[in-house]
């Protein structure tokens, strides 16, 4: 039985020769074999391959979209967008991103609950745009996801040596002990996974909003040296710092920095969309976790950046000599700096344990993403078949081995000559995110012309995202811009090595959908034909067997509206 692969995976073309009828649901059935039967077109496949589990609870996903891929962007990477702009041009450039994210995230979030697929991302590319983009876009992301998943590592093991007793210890150690942590999270069970990111989250969760509140009583003089800061730095510094230029330009081209850092930090919130494929009862507890989203953006984005502008004064010299001189750990953290300035000796070493915490969270949610990606490549006919084999738990081991193979690299930032190679890796994700956005929202575009064409009504989906495709096409304008423009700073004074770092990422993407595009020959698909519906009976079939969950007091209520 050989595997045709084409630009629009439709369910008769998937398999040559064929004798089996059409999949219909069959009450009985394993729901694991009947969406694999759905998917792959008959049952002898689906047992030879098996699938993945529907492992992860309402709670894991909803703290997953709350909390699952913040890493130390959030607390190290905010602080030299601070310094370069100003206060209110990271208030601002965080706010202007997130309001584009959250589009996305809708335009994504309809998508995902209309067909809840592992990996999703490229699948929606490949069967709604063109099979070249699916391509594009699942090994971009899975290079990505593998290389971030060294870098987290990475960050991991330095974060450790904040502490004393670890300084003379090899930080290879470390770095061994973190990959053996996130491969055993991953490769037992997906409900273990969600469990480990429940937990990592919920520490996240609860240090933002400590934070937020720190900052609030010492913004108010509530700290031990009874100083009330109010916006005082707003003043002076001042509010938005002149960057590149001098007058009204250097201050526009602050914020637009900010803009380009505040992308990056949002990196890894459409994951929410990679689970969706192991989420029970996907199709409420998707549009939920999507939600939630524009929650996670203010409270921890906008809400963080305004809290550090009142903290700090963007020229604090503590700041600027840890981000100059590049300290390890975090000395670069504006939260622990403004911890250190108010005088609250026991906080530090807390920050940074969240700090850890949050560099090993993210490194275990990038092996689960990565392996997913990789596992939808395989269903697009894109990747070698094997990798779509599954444990009896629902695990694509093959999937998680290759991704988890690639954190070896980490030990390259052990020594000096080796780090600088590393770095380059970590070079080429660098607008990977950017462009994953950018290709979700052109999957959307042709995903509401395609419920156009083939006489789907909108009114009729489980989750309607709203001002449609307008949504889609204003994140898609935002996203481009940030592309074009990410590197405007390395030509005034020309650098090359910056320029390579902030552009290279155009050219692999285009590479990699023309390899495609010219090795398949594969063409854009129009909306008429667009396939909306292979692997959809079976989810539609199992909608009916989830239970419906009734709170039993007022406790209930609450925890079930939180998660």
């Amino acid at each position: 039985m050989e595997k045709v692969t084409s630009a629009r995976p439709l369910p008769e073309e998937k398999y040559v020769g064929d004798p089996s009828p059409p999949y219909k649901p069959d009450d009985g059935a394993d729901p694991r074999i009947a969406e694999a039967t759905d998917m792959y077109g008959n049952i002898a496949t689906a047992e030879e391959f098996g699938y993945v589990h529907r492992g992860l609870k309402s709670r894991h996903i909803q703290f997953i979209a709350l909390g699952g891929t913040i890493g130390t962007g959030l607390f190290l990477g905010i602080g030299k967008a601070f310094q370069q702009a100003g206060p209110l041009s990271l208030l601002l450039g965080y706010t202007f991103t997130g309001v584009a994210i959250f589009a996305m995230m809708q335009s994504l979030g309809e998508m995902a609950t209309w067909l809840p697929l592992t990996g999703a991302i490229p699948q929606f590319c490949a069967r709604y745009v063109d099979g070249a983009m699916g391509f594009a876009v699942g090994w971009n992301n899975w290079y990505q996801s593998a290389i971030t998943l060294c870098a987290e590592i990475s960050a991991a093991s330095v974060v450790i040596q904040f502490w004393n007793g670890a300084v003379d210890i090899n930080v290879a150690a470390w770095i061994s002990l973190i990959i053996i942590l996130v491969v055993c999270l991953n490769i037992f069970a997906v409900s273990i996974y969600g469990e480990a990111e429940f937990c990592f989250a919920g520490v996240k969760i609860i240090t933002i909003v400590g934070l937020l509140i720190f900052a609030f009583i010492i913004d108010l003089g509530g700290g031990p040296t009874r100083d009330r800061l109010g916006f005082r730095y707003w003043k002076h510094p001042g509010a938005m710092r002149q960057y590149k230029s001098t007058g009204d330009a250097g201050r526009f081209l602050g914020l637009f920095s900010t803009l380009v850092n505040a992308a990056f930090s949002y990196g890894g919130v459409e994951m929410v969309a990679v689970a969706a494929g192991e989420a029970e009862d996907p199709r409420r507890n998707i549009p939920k976790a999507v939600r939630r989203v524009f929650w996670r953006i203010l409270f921890f984005y906008v809400l963080g950046s305004l809290a550090i502008g009142v903290l700090l004064p963007y020229n604090e010299p503590r700041l600027l000599n840890a981000i100059e001189n590049d300290e390890p750990g975090g000395a670069a953290s504006p939260w622990v700096i403004a911890v250190y300035r108010a005088s609250v000796p026991v906080l530090p070493s807390i920050i940074n344990a969240v700090i850890l915490t949050s560099a090993t969270s993210s490194a275990n949610a990038f092996l689960y993403t990565g392996s997913r990606y990789l596992y939808a490549l395989a269903q697009n006919g894109q990747a070698p078949r094997f990798l779509l084999k599954c444990s009896k738990r629902g695990v694509p081991y093959f999937c998680i081995g290759i991704t988890a193979s690639i954190s070896l690299l980490t030990y390259l930032s052990c020594s000096s000559g080796s780090a600088t190679v590393f770095e380059w890796f970590q070079n080429l994700t660098t607008i990977a995110s950017l462009f994953t956005w950018v290709s979700i929202c052109v999957a959307y575009i042709h995903f509401y012309f395609a419920l156009k064409a083939q006489g789907i009504d909108r009114n009729t989906l489980v989750f309607k995202s709203p001002f449609q495709p307008y949504t889609a096409i204003f994140a898609l304008a935002f996203f481009t811009i940030i592309i074009v423009f990410n590197g405007f700073d390395v030509f005034k004074p020309w650098t090359k090595d910056k320029f390579i770092t902030a552009y290279v990422g155009i050219p692999i993407y285009f590479a990699l959908f023309a390899f495609w595009k010219i090795f398949k020959r594969t063409s854009w698909i129009p909306p008429s034909q667009a396939d909306l519906h292979t692997g959809k009976a079976a989810l539609d079939a199992a909608d009916l067997n989830w239970p419906e969950r009734k709170p039993r007091n007022f406790l209930e209520k609450v925890w079930f509206w939180i998660a």
